[in-house]
């Protein structure tokens, strides 16, 4: 198996933090490589300096490529095609190396071996959305100035091979995200590349969808006899696709080696990253009795989505609402929050040394409560345009003079998980530079800079690796010790409320069925109700 890319002692700086140190590998030719490793450790910007597309101020080592190349035509093939013809213009292939350190970024013979790069990341889709399916791949073929007149049947054969030509007349806007990432596959596949670069291509999507899209990458690798390189933060992933797998940890390589000792590793270390939950609560800050909410449906009738429910929060613990979907449970979070008015019973929130009644409107009832109280939604809005620093204070109309807003907000993401370092490099950045984890401690942090007294969290974990789990996990409770919250989980994520929540309602049909310790309650769960909650995540 020839060598096609080397990577020797690549170190990349930012300011004087190191995102890469010393990292070095290889990749043959047609090798899957597979990178493990937790948010911010150094995956997405390696992948970055592989593509060659832009430049880095403070950047040393080698990324060597060997390619086969012919010097009439300039036609590059990988290295096996050495003294083979050009299928372009006969001429024979001569063994050629590009070193993406040294070589500037202007340089054609540069471009020319990013054309034949495929990429694919986690969230940026790069589609025209309003166009067809179709129609976006034969824009691709016009993008690299392919000139046939079978470009509509090359662009079908493509969606064929992603399996998607049954949705080539949709608009691609109306895909879901797995059908998004495959008419992406199918835009790269234009290029005939010599190595797919696929950073995170299924960390948002359901185990159903991933699979279909793994599928048809690898499906892709074996037809074009491509290599690629794949990060994740699943570890099944990478053990299942990957020939070979890395470990990176603060930007160093700390193991390279079989793909399931590897992920072995990584989940071990992960696994040591956890806090003890074990606190002391204090007297409750909300108290629900007797609360409903019906609704009146044409087909249904009355619907109970909450159906006299009773239930305390103490002051400093993390309360579990867990259930299936259509259980009650963001039904009573909206209404602890005041979004929702019940139609009958009572809410009250502990304001100092008062309760306050959160089904009377106005400032100096409901809204005296709501100020201390924040609601991180499961789909958080972060401005992407926006730094870190700009999300946390002007964003947010948190109106502070610099220099207390700058130290305000390393002390809120150090209560959000960070360390005192990374909190200061990170208030710079653009939101869309950070990976997921970080962009969860960026939203947790971005309620408790308000100071909340009560943070309510709606399906704090979605559809998240195990890797940002436990971030999340720790950033929750590291907040609850550094600062004192009381924490209002809304979670159909039974593994997650279990590790973290300090008691749990279990709500079946509008009611609360058990309340207690975690692994009391969910022992109550019924095997279909098990099946469901695995399903919708």
């Amino acid at each position: 198996m020839s060598i096609f890319i080397e990577v020797k002692n690549l170190t990349v700086d930012f300011d004087g933090v190191k995102a890469l140190k010393n990292v070095s590998l290889t990749i043959n030719e047609g090798e899957v490589v597979g990178i493990l490793g937790r948010s911010g450790s150094g995956k997405t910007i390696l992948m970055h300096v592989l593509r060659g597309t832009e430049s880095f101020d403070n950047i040393s080592g080698e990324v060597i490529y060997h390619l086969a190349r012919c010097e009439k035509c300039g036609y590059i093939e990988r290295p096996s095609k050495v003294s083979q013809k050009c299928p372009v213009c006969s001429e024979e292939l001569l063994a050629f190396e590009a070193d993406f350190v040294k070589l500037s970024l202007y340089d054609p013979l540069r471009k020319e071996i990013a054309k034949r790069i495929a990429i694919m990341l986690q969230r940026t889709f790069a589609l025209y959305g309003d166009e067809r399916v179709l129609v976006n791949v034969m824009n691709s073929l016009n993008e690299i100035g392919y000139k046939g007149e079978d470009a509509m049947k090359k662009a079908v054969e493509l969606l064929e091979e992603v399996n998607l030509n049954h949705r080539m007349m949709h608009v691609a806007r109306e895909l879901s995200g797995g059908e998004k990432q495959r008419v992406v596959l199918a835009r790269q596949l234009v290029r005939n590349p010599l190595i797919l670069l696929a950073d995170e291509p299924t960390g948002t999507l359901d185990p159903m969808t991933a699979k279909l899209v793994h599928e048809a990458i690898m499906r892709a690798v074996d037809n074009y006899n491509m290599s690629m390189v794949l990060t994740s933060h699943w570890p099944e992933v990478i053990e299942q696709l990957a020939d070979k797998a890395i470990l990176l940890e603060n930007g160093e390589v700390t193991m390279t080696g079989d793909p399931i000792e590897v992920s072995t590793a990584f989940m071990e270390s992960a696994s040591m990253i956890r806090q003890d939950k074990d606190v002391m609560v204090g007297d409750s800050i909300i108290r629900v009795r007797d609360l409903a909410k019906r609704y009146i449906s044409v087909d249904r009738g009355v619907v109970r989505a909450v159906d006299k429910i009773s239930f305390d929060v103490k002051e400093g613990e993390i309360f579990g609402l867990v259930g299936v979907s259509g259980a009650g449970k963001t039904t009573t979070s909206k209404i602890l929050m005041g979004i929702l008015p019940p139609t009958e019973g009572e809410v009250e929130v502990r304001v100092g040394d008062e309760w306050v009644d959160m089904t009377k409107l106005g400032v100096d009832n409901k809204g005296r409560a709501t100020k201390y109280m924040g609601f991180l939604h499961q789909e958080y809005g972060l401005y992407t345009h926006s730094s870190v620093i700009d999300n946390l204070t002007e964003s947010i109309s948190l109106d502070l003079p610099f220099e207390l807003g700058v130290r305000k907000a390393v002390m809120t993401l150090k209560a959000a998980g960070f360390d005192e370092d990374k909190a200061k490099a990170v208030l710079t950045k653009m939101t869309d530079e950070l990976s997921e984890g970080e962009r969860h401690r960026i939203a947790l942090a971005q309620v408790l800079i308000k100071e909340p007294r009560i943070v309510i969290m709606d399906e704090p974990t979605g559809t998240m690796d195990p890797i940002t789990k436990v971030a999340v996990t720790n950033s929750i409770l590291k907040a609850r010790d550094e600062i004192g919250e009381t924490f209002v989980v809304v979670s159909h994520d039974m593994d997650f409320v279990n590790e973290i929540c300090d008691r749990v309602a279990l709500m079946r049909d509008g009611k609360i069925v058990d309340l207690g310790v975690p692994n009391s309650v969910l022992s109550q769960l019924t095997d279909e109700e098990k099946l469901k909650a695995a399903e919708e995540l």
